[in-house]
């Protein structure tokens, strides 16, 4: 199944040829393109699958191990350099016929990698996808692969840095297994020690309802575990000490509550004090130092704005990775807030000399810390990797390197009010160029998520081009607190999914227009899976705000969406969020009144809102004489990590198109 390459194929070289010469690359998108718009890159640009990533130093500091596609056709491989000197040729390590996926270091020899492959054409069911996955072993000295036989997705629980040979893992057995959505992180899962060197593995725990879930410390301890008390129908944590063998409950949610309640790690020089996150009675998260002993917790910090987002970790994972050393939050960016000086100081440093600086971290660090590998992202950086090794602070590559910094565009924070007085946040991407600008209102998907906008390929895509792109962040969104996100669905008026939500976009758009920076007569919305539905909402309001709409992958009927739920879900969160669909306007029944055209995109394996929604949809529209275009991408799914080279460059053809044509935008120049 896979396959070594120490000599160049044929692959290989478009690989190096894209490595060291983009600019050849370049000409050949552009010859290839049938329109280069004035000033913007040609759309085969930004098709490019993630040209590198997955960059990780070896734990001796000896090796860099990272994932390349060669080509807009190709699929990733493992190239292994020498991190002393990248200029010597690496060896290659690809899955034909499967394709690799993610990577680890696991010692100074090994890597471990997961693979897929896709082995269906139709979905079975609902959340069924159409890829099998497989486990395997990279030994890089004997240059040699194994497949451990295990299938299927696990987790990495522990890498165990004492014992180079071993790790554990974690196999989610069954499907649902527990309540509600908030339960598939509640499902019963079974922790293995593997065997490296022997190609064996040891049951260590299986998972129960009542214990479902584990973590374990980097000596392979398990210090936290949590599960479901269905008698009492409440979440429990426990919680014990290195070394014990009893449990100790440390706190109980019930399923009815609204508020977040997480551990993400332990004090390790109080290992009887936790890191949690909470609300703890308090609209937004904030962070917390909990007792095991007394229960007591202690407020580190909240903020009244927006949530504590998750903890820091030391970037020394081999000799000290459970060590906490921070926390983020996020508004205009993610912001890192430190508590070890060290940690604080070295992000300060490597932010002070990379260019475009905007979100840093540390992706990897040698055991003897001399040697890291460094990420940076940001608007106007799609992504570049860096390497620190003798002293020597170096760019490895970039993302997509046909990008260039001086032609991608800002990114504004900003804050406008909803029609009913309630503050809305929102990403602006600002193309170059003077107001007032067409513009791109572009929801999130979920709705129930936080978006935090760094690099935003499609936001990027469209301000290239000439459009502003407003994502909104509309009531329902997390991050704002506990009654920003449950007025998406609680009180009187019920579901505000076509309501308020709705309100929240369009007031954005309004806000835009008042302000001079967006043309009223050139308005569209563009989303995908909620924001697709948010979409086709947008297409049957009055007044009517836009010139046109694009759904992709969207929610067309609420009834056979929620029907996929509701023997799935318990508890008043989950219940409350399925309500807010049956309260909301479903497109289907709205078919009457769509007054804009329409362009509609779905992939025909999509297992979270399978294609039978857009078919639908689509004979509506037919029988009521309505404009439409309908887009079906072959073998996506509803997620861009099944999108491919071809399904992204049919897209944004297709709806640059539409916007100029079927909306009547004038072209637009960046």
């Amino acid at each position: 199944m896979f396959r070594l390459s120490h000599r160049q194929t044929a692959s290989a070289a478009a690989t190096l040829a894209l490595l060291l010469a983009p600019a050849a690359f370049a000409q050949e998108a552009q010859d290839n393109s049938d329109e280069v718009r004035d000033g913007a890159y040609p759309l085969e640009y930004w098709a490019l699958r993630p040209v590198m990533r997955n960059v990780r130093v070896s734990p001796d500091g000896k090796r860099l191990g990272l994932m390349r596609i060669a080509s807009r056709d190709s699929d990733p491989v493992i190239e292994i350099y020498d991190a002393a000197d990248l200029k010597k040729e690496p060896f290659r390590v690809n899955a034909d016929p499967m394709e690799i996926y993610q990577f680890w270091w696991v010692s100074d020899k090994q890597i471990v990698f997961v693979a897929r492959q896709k082995v269906r054409k139709i979905i079975d069911d609902f959340n069924q996808g159409v890829y099998r996955w497989r486990f395997a072993i990279l030994d890089v000295e004997k240059k040699k692969v194994s497949n451990f036989g295990i299938p299927g997705r696990l987790t990495i629980a522990s890498f165990l840095p004492e014992q180079p040979d071993k790790i554990i893992v974690g196999i989610v057995s069954g499907g649902g297994g527990g309540p509600g959505a908030r339960s598939s992180v509640f499902r019963p899962t079974a922790y293995y020690e593997l065997d490296l060197e022997k190609g064996t593995k040891k049951l260590l725990v299986r998972g129960k309802i009542s214990l479902s879930r584990y973590r374990f410390d980097s000596e392979g301890n398990p210090w936290l575990t949590r599960g479901f008390d269905k008698r009492k129908k409440e979440y429990v944590w426990y919680h014990r000490q290195a070394g014990a063998k009893d449990w100790n409950e440390i706190h109980r949610l019930h399923e009815d509550s609204f508020e977040d309640f997480y551990v993400g790690g332990f004090d390790v020089d109080r290992r009887d004090q936790l890191f949690v996150t909470a609300h703890a009675g308090h609209d937004t998260t904030g962070l917390y130092s909990l007792n095991v002993t007394t229960g007591k917790m202690t407020l580190i910090d909240r903020r009244d704005d927006v949530d504590i987002g998750g903890l820091l970790f030391s970037s020394r994972e081999w000799t000290d990775p459970d060590r906490v050393v921070g926390y983020s939050y996020f508004t205009d960016r993610v912001h890192r807030e430190y508590i070890d000086e060290e940690a604080a100081a070295t992000h300060a440093q490597l932010a002070g000399i990379i260019p475009d600086a905007h979100n840093v971290s540390i992706t990897s660090r040698s055991r003897d810390g001399a040697t890291l590998t460094v990420t940076n992202s940001g608007p106007r950086d799609p992504g570049t990797h860096y390497l620190l090794k003798d002293g020597r602070f170096s760019p490895v590559g970039s993302v997509q390197p046909l990008l260039e910094s001086e032609k991608l565009a800002d990114v504004e924070y900003i804050t406008y009010k909803s029609r009913d007085g309630k503050d809305i946040r929102g990403y602006l991407t600002v193309p170059h160029g003077k107001p007032p600008f067409p513009l791109i209102v572009l929801p999130h998907g979920g709705p129930f998520v936080r978006e935090s906008v760094s690099y935003d390929k499609w936001g990027q895509m469209f301000a290239n081009n000439g459009y502003m792109v407003l994502q909104p962040q509309y009531r329902g969104s997390r991050n704002y607190g506990l009654g920003f996100y449950t007025s998406a669905f609680l009180g009187s008026e019920g579901g505000q999914g076509g309501g308020r939500m709705q309100d929240d976009k369009d007031d954005g758009a309004l806000f835009l227009v008042e302000q001079g920076r967006a043309d009223p007569d050139r308005m569209a919305m563009f989303g995908w899976s909620y924001g697709g539905y948010a979409a086709a909402v947008a297409a049957s309001r009055t007044p009517q705000l836009y010139q046109c709409v694009v759904a992709g992958a969207s929610v067309f009927d609420n009834l056979q969406q929620v029907n996929y739920y509701r023997d799935r879900l318990s508890g008043a969160q989950e219940v409350e969020q399925l309500r807010m669909w049956d309260d909301s306007v479903s497109p289907i029944k709205e078919v009457e009144k769509v007054n804009v055209p329409m362009l509609i995109v779905h992939g025909d394996v999509d297992q979270r809102v399978p294609v039978e929604h857009a078919k639908k949809y689509i004979k509506a529209l037919q029988e009521h004489d309505k404009p439409h275009k309908y887009i079906e991408l072959e073998g996506a799914d509803h997620f861009s990590d099944t999108w491919f080279f071809e399904h992204e460059l049919e897209v944004y053809t297709a709806t640059l198109d539409f916007l100029a044509n079927d909306c009547g935008f004038e072209k637009s120049s960046p």
